[in-house]
């Protein structure tokens, strides 16, 4: 008990002292310290006493498209811990290949009754899906948020990083190595945030490198957001001289280094790639992988808040809350190798860039 009153006490900021009052209902605890314990007891994975379990105010289902990509648990856990302590059980629900559509969950979830429900990269993100299927579920009365996709026609709030923001960082930190040949891996076209990775890759390599829209579109490279998506895209780029890729995913990013050593290339010595999401263990890759740390955190919340406020009555504004993505640099980006002999000086952080700390033993 001592290791764990010390663990809550640290992670809610208070004495232990304080802690052992919480847990043992005794009185002098002000509502605001008590709440700050009980988050810190659901945060460290630990079970709430009984006498002080809240009452579930219902059921909010969460919806995402797989499991395998880390961002996906990234998101459920802390959707899932937000929600908790607001009272609500998360319901979790994942598509698997061949297993149930996300309409046939969304079916399962309104049958049980559920508050309400967020979904994480659904066919919202989809330019080609059917909309109606959300009207469907407004008429349904179950209040919804979207993360990752927007689409104009449907009217409920939608939660997204800044794709656009997240290109132009990783295209400015290369181009500033000296890179001039740089590619770009994505997923499927038709989803609305490889539309608008792509529209920050053109615009920023106009601006950054002056290509034109014609250099900039060859440069790029449709696949699967996955391992193997990310290295065959890769190949393809590295044929066509491409001597840095900006990929889509952390998942694709790591296939692209895969891809450059089957060729004998050096990640980052011959071939630098940045990846986008900085998942969890991302930092311990090798080489530790210099990444768009997509703020899970902050859109976690957010969506969570206008859930809350929907279902509450009181509607969040139902339009698009972008929040800004952050580049992480690490040891997967180095100068290019044409012009590393000219020693090229180390890119300073500035706005939206994070120096990580390289682990040159990771796994």
């Amino acid at each position: 008990m001592t290791a764990r009153l010390a663990d809550i006490a640290a992670q809610a900021g208070v004495s232990e002292a304080t802690v052992s009052r919480v847990l043992n209902g005794k009185p002098g605890v002000s509502a605001t310290t008590r709440e700050s314990v009980l988050a810190a007891l659901d945060l460290l994975g630990y079970e709430r006493p009984v006498r002080l379990r809240q009452r579930s105010a219902g059921l909010v289902g969460l919806i995402t498209p797989e499991l395998e990509n880390p961002i996906f648990p990234a998101f459920a856990q802390i959707i899932g811990q937000a929600l908790t302590r607001q009272g609500y059980t998360p319901v979790l629900a994942t598509q698997t290949p061949g297993g149930s559509t996300e309409d046939e969950l969304v079916e399962m979830l309104v049958e049980r009754g559920v508050a309400g429900i967020i979904f994480v990269s659904g066919l919202h993100a989809d330019s080609t899906a059917d909309m109606e299927r959300y009207t469907r579920l407004q008429g349904q009365g179950v209040p919804f948020v979207l993360i990752n996709g927007f689409s104009e026609k449907v009217d409920a709030p939608f939660v997204s990083p800044d794709d656009r923001g997240a290109v132009r960082l990783a295209v400015t930190h290369l181009a500033a190595l000296g890179h001039r040949r740089i590619g770009l891996a994505v997923g499927q076209k038709r989803f609305v945030p490889v539309q608008r990775k792509i529209e920050g890759f053109v615009a920023s390599m106009a601006d950054v490198l002056g290509r034109t829209e014609e250099q900039a579109q060859e440069l790029i490279q449709h696949s699967l957001f996955t391992l193997e998506g990310g290295q065959a895209a890769a190949t393809a780029l590295i044929a066509s001289g491409c001597t840095a890729i900006v990929c889509a995913s952390d998942m694709m990013a790591l296939g692209a280094i895969r891809a450059a050593r089957q060729q004998g290339l050096s990640v980052p010595d011959d071939v630098s790639v940045v990846g986008f999401d900085d998942s969890p263990l991302i930092a311990f890759t090798d080489p530790p992988l210099t990444t768009i740390r997509q703020p899970v955190a902050a859109m976690s919340q957010a969506a969570v808040n206008a859930l809350l406020e929907e279902i509450g009555g009181t509607p969040a504004p139902h339009s698009e809350f972008v929040f800004l993505p952050e580049l992480v640099v690490r040891g997967s980006t180095a100068a290019a190798p044409a012009v590393r002999s000219t020693s090229v000086p180390p890119q300073q952080p500035s706005s939206g860039v994070t120096r990580g700390t390289p682990d040159p033993t990771g796994v």
